[in-house]
């Protein structure tokens, strides 16, 4: 270090004068939610309306009559799945591929993919993608340019910390994780707002009652 340098340095550090030592970071937010179950789907479900996506409440025996319905609305027919998803949630009405490798090619030459998750969060209206059985690997819910997800009302929690405690519990932690908050969609520095840039430009998320 040149001499000048070096006194330069030291007019700065007398001027600074001698940094703070580490200070506790608070750890008051909340870890857990008070609403009820109704008040937590209903929740759940405002927050995911707001995010310009389009929600349904559905018991779970009319499940794959919604998702056929919705998909008819997006003109959407060829829809990519995960291995796992239950034979319940799959209709007739529909091409549904499984998904078995699929290039990304073959991914954004399908209309749309249905999914699961493995949890929601009420407060921010999230989904929880964790590549498991009901969702599958990322690129299915990243390349089609429709989403339809289906959320179980027992997935859902009202707080962030509740659902990452979740993934924990479950040892999904280091697993990869997307968080989903409504179509994807991103601006310019002129707010110009383009959909489906990063993700589909269309979700369709289905709250399912068991």
């Amino acid at each position: 270090m040149s001499a000048a340098r070096e006194e330069i340095r030291q007019r700065i550090a007398a001027a600074v004068g001698a940094p703070p030592g580490e200070q506790a970071v608070p750890r008051t937010y909340r870890r857990s939610g008070a609403l009820g179950s109704e008040q937590r789907v209903a929740l759940f479900c405002r927050r995911v309306g707001e995010y310009r996506s389009d929600v349904h409440r559905v018991d779970e025996a009319g499940v794959a009559a919604l998702i056929a319905s919705v998909c008819g609305t997006y003109d959407a027919r060829r829809l990519v799945v995960p291995a796992g998803l239950p034979p319940a949630w799959r209709s007739a009405e529909l091409d549904l591929v499984d998904d078995h490798a699929l290039s990304t090619r073959e991914l954004d030459g399908v209309d749309g993919a249905v999914t699961g998750c493995t949890a929601a969060i009420a407060e921010t209206g999230t989904i929880v993608l964790t590549a498991g059985p009901l969702e599958g690997r990322r690129a299915l819910t990243l390349i089609p340019d429709l989403h339809v997800c289906v959320v179980q009302e027992a997935q859902i929690v009202e707080l962030l910390p509740e659902a990452l405690a979740l993934l924990a519990a479950n040892g999904l932690e280091r697993r990869p994780i997307t968080f989903v908050s409504g179509p994807s969609a991103t601006s310019d520095i002129e707010l110009s707002r383009v959909e489906g840039v990063h993700g589909p430009r269309n979700l369709v998320v289905l709250v399912a009652k068991e």
